[in-house]
């Protein structure tokens, strides 16, 4: 077909053409060196299920704190026209449409309840949207993005018959940048997680859907997350235990439990036990975790589901404050339901011989009913599509042993106008890097080179569970996996802007090509006025990373390229962090983070490239100069053969993402907090907007506990405020932060600076508007291991204000404890 003159000329590399006489023998090449590895010292200290974690029983009972007083009266009245085997099933999940599924009690007018994968979509659904990841929502710093997504995403689900959402993750928080689900959760900061946590289940719940908060706790590599089971095992026997989290007192709750905390404030319907052991035992029948902190400590009123085949235990689970097993039957995955299940009819023998009481088991269901009713789900509740069914990988449907019955239309189209948000969330969340010569926005480039195999459609299908060589990375793999009802890609988008004044593009997206040949030789012999590279990596659930260079060579394809074209613009889809040795090359004008975007990732990618939007996003972790740079490395493998062997000791302790780079004055590439924009922005005049209470004590005041905990911890006791002003000459969203430095009264190991504000405001070119940043008692505080409390130390603070955890324009100082 001719090509019309005012129209671009698209020149595709997709294949090695034999026009260019490139091989088509050599194997791609994915990642150069050793991957990452480490192998457990011998002498590590061994910490087993017994003695290393106090036990707390009983487990309490709900009591409908924080505005569920009414549905916990309903949850009760329906709990009690149950039979003993009736509440023993509800307890207990079934193979259905959902992944995960809770039989119907038809005399009771009880359809039963769906849970659904959903950290960025409906899992199993079609006509249905895919939204921008969680590290991706977090990169943009914004609470109401934050919210609008979660409502969103509930609504589709809500559409689809869900009536729990699985999700949001508070872990992995991101202990390791090699975690292999950390796109799936929000940032390695536990103040921004919970931010992200809390809006979420904000949003997700206003839209009448549950949300589950996960993985509770600790939960921080993929690597033997689970037991190794022999061959010619039962169900309740293995070779090695899953990997023990090992974690001091302190660390526990500044760190991993703190977004959580947002999580039971934000009065979340449900937790998830994760899979992992926690000093020692089964955090699924941990009852200091469960019993103590979660349901005590925190106030939480819900209930507590395993995580798929993280069920070890039937009546030590339950006491331990498990209310739910997920999905129900034995195996590593709990999908093996014909052999039976931890509890169901166990649970039912259990509690007719008076293992179980009927006060426990009363509570796992009232706690399980309660948020229903609170919800409104027994009203005009949409049934389950059985669209959904077919798509379900966890148990399809020659799996299910009850027959389920549909009702409503199927194949229902719930995604709306969600697509334009989409857009718009995906530039909000794409963090730019570097931009040197104003190389960015693009100003009708009239010869423009797309790179890399990240750059158009995806070759392996619309729903894609391992890593695959050619197309955009807008999701990755595992149960955040999700079914694409279509694919906006950078090539594509790109391709549509030129066409509109009549540029060229010429796009070459086999990455084995671009470094075997010189980029002379394929593109046209006129020089690109830019040059638009897409690289990727990939991540998944149950594999961690073993690289944090970007797959199928990236590096090498940016050298080849820059080698050549001196306005080389790099963009990456990422689960993270990724480490970026071009970003010195002087060809590399630009780049940008993008992670996974969702379905339109090359309309929003080429909204920022144009100019359409300004970048605002913010890095929520650190990109180091070497992998070598981080600390904290994940147990790759164990040398010994013992059962409990498995061990990951947190020895790092506070000192988790920038606070470590910060405690030992390492350098890095980019900071936590760190993005550019197409303008400029200060921050002056951090001042406090009233004095501190005089009457302000070090440990709080001791209240009936709420869900979140006590609710002094949640009291306004300081207050500041700041100026910032746009200096340069285009609108944006400027974020600026504040970081809190402690008395040096706090104990040894206390951060340089933590995160403890932000906020995202809108600014006209040379506009200057006042910000005001509210600190709460926790967070002005520190975990006192004796007094087990918050304790707010005694001597000065310094508040740090700027646009980074290194760049800071403003501070001031404060003591908050009169003498």
């Amino acid at each position: 077909m001719k090509v019309p003159a005012d129209h671009a000329l698209i020149l595709s590399g997709l294949l090695l053409a034999p026009s260019v006489g490139a091989s088509t023998c050599q194997e791609p090449i994915n990642h150069v060196g050793e991957p990452n590895s480490y192998v457990q010292p011998l002498n590590t200290s061994i910490l087993t299920p017994y003695g290393s974690s106090p036990p707390v029983f009983p487990s309490p009972e709900t009591k409908g704190k924080g505005g569920w007083e009414k549905a916990l009266v309903q949850a009760k009245n329906w709990v009690s026209q149950l039979t003993v085997e009736e509440k023993a099933w509800m307890a207990t999940g079934q193979p259905g449409p959902c992944v995960g599924n809770i039989l119907p009690i038809p005399r009771l007018n009880f359809t039963g309840l769906c849970l659904q994968n959903g950290p960025q979509c409906i899992q199993q659904g079609d006509y249905s949207s895919v939204f921008v990841s969680g590290v991706s929502a977090a990169a943009s710093w914004d609470r109401k993005l934050l919210y609008d997504r979660g409502y969103a995403m509930a609504t589709e689900h809500k559409g689809k018959g869900t009536h729990v959402v699985l999700g949001p993750i508070g872990g992995p928080l991101g202990r390791s940048p090699y975690d292999g689900r950390t796109w799936e959760g929000f940032a390695a900061d536990p103040y921004l997680t919970g931010v992200c946590m809390e809006e979420t289940i904000l949003g997700i719940q206003d839209a009448g859907v549950q949300a589950n908060a996960k993985h509770f706790i600790a939960n921080e590599q993929e690597t033997q997350r689970n037991p190794t089971y022999a061959p010619d095992a039962n169900a309740t026997t293995y070779i090695q235990d899953s990997v023990s989290s090992n974690l001091d007192d302190r660390t526990l709750h500044e760190i991993y439990m703190w977004p959580f905390a947002n999580a039971a404030r934000a009065r979340v319907a449900s937790f998830m036990c994760s899979y992992n052991r926690v000093n020692g035992s089964h955090s699924c029948q941990n009852s200091y975790l469960l019993n103590h902190l979660l349901k005590t400590e925190l106030g939480f009123q819900g209930y507590v589901m395993s995580d798929w085949g993280a069920t070890h235990s039937g009546v030590a689970s339950a006491e331990s404050g498990m209310d739910m097993t997920m999905p129900g039957g034995f195996t590593v995955y709990g999908e093996l339901w014909t052999e039976g299940s931890y509890f169901g009819k166990n649970l039912t023998e259990a509690i007719n011989n008076g293992t179980i009481t009927t006060d426990r088991i009363d509570d796992m269901i009232v706690r399980i009913m309660t948020p229903y009713f609170w919800l409104g789900q027994d009203k005009n509740y949409p049934s389950v599509d059985a669209s959904v069914g077919p798509l379900n990988v966890d148990s399809p449907p020659d799996t299910w042993l009850y027959d389920w019955k549909f009702t409503g239309p199927t194949n229902r189209d719930v995604r709306g106008n969600n697509s334009a948000m989409i857009r718009e969330h995906g530039a909000a969340s794409t963090v730019l890097l570097k931009n040197e010569r104003n190389a960015l926005p693009l100003r009708k480039p009239r010869n423009i080179v797309i790179v890399g195999n990240d750059a158009g459609s995806d070759t392996q299908g619309p729903s894609t569970q391992t890593d695959f060589e050619y197309g955009v990375l807008a999701n990755a793999g595992g149960s955040g996996t999700c079914r694409f009802s279509y694919l906006s890609t950078p090539q594509d988008a790109i391709t549509t802007r030129a066409r509109q004044y009549g540029g060229r593009v010429q796009t070459w997206l086999n990455n084995t090509l671009i470094t075997e040949k010189s980029m002379p030789e394929l593109w046209n012999p006129e020089q690109p006025d830019v040059c638009l590279v897409f690289l990727k990596s990939w991540s998944e659930e149950n594999v961690d990373r073993t690289y944090l260079t970007l797959d199928w060579n990236g590096n090498a394809v940016v050298e080849a390229v820059a080698k050549y074209c001196n306005n080389t613009v790099v963009v990456t889809h990422s689960a993270g962090v990724n480490v970026l040795p071009f970003a010195d090359h002087p060809n590399v004008t630009a780049i940008l983070a993008a992670h996974y975007p969702g379905e339109e990732a090359g309309n929003a990618i080429a909204d920022l490239l144009f100019g359409d939007a300004n970048p605002s996003a913010k890095l929520p972790y650190v990109i180091a100069y070497n992998e070598s740079d981080y600390n904290a490395p994940l147990t790759t493998a164990v040398a010994t053969n013992g059962t409990y062997d498995w061990q990951s000791w947190f020895d790092e302790e506070l000192e988790v993402g920038y606070r470590y780079f910060d405690a030992h004055n390492i350098p890095v590439r980019y900071e936590f907090g760190f993005g550019l924009s197409y303008t400029t922005y200060n921050l002056t005049k951090l001042v406090a907007a009233k004095p501190v209470a005089s009457n302000l004590t070090a440990l709080p005041e001791q209240r009936a506990v709420q869900p979140g905990g006590n609710p002094a911890l949640w009291d306004t006791v300081y207050t500041l405020t700041a100026q910032v002003s746009n200096t340069g000459s285009v609108d944006g969203y400027a974020i600026p932060q504040l970081y809190v430095g402690f008395p040096d009264t706090a104990p040894a190991g206390t951060p340089p600076s933590q995160l403890r504000g932000f906020e995202k405001v809108w600014l006209e070119a040379g506009e200057t508007k006042k910000v005001t940043f509210e600190l709460m008692r926790r967070d002005v505080s520190y975990w006192d291991v004796t007094a087990q409390d918050w304790r707010i130390p005694a001597g000065e603070f310094t508040f740090k204000a700027g646009f980074s955890s290194r760049d800071f324009h403003a501070n001031t100082t404060a003591t908050l404890l009169r003498k």
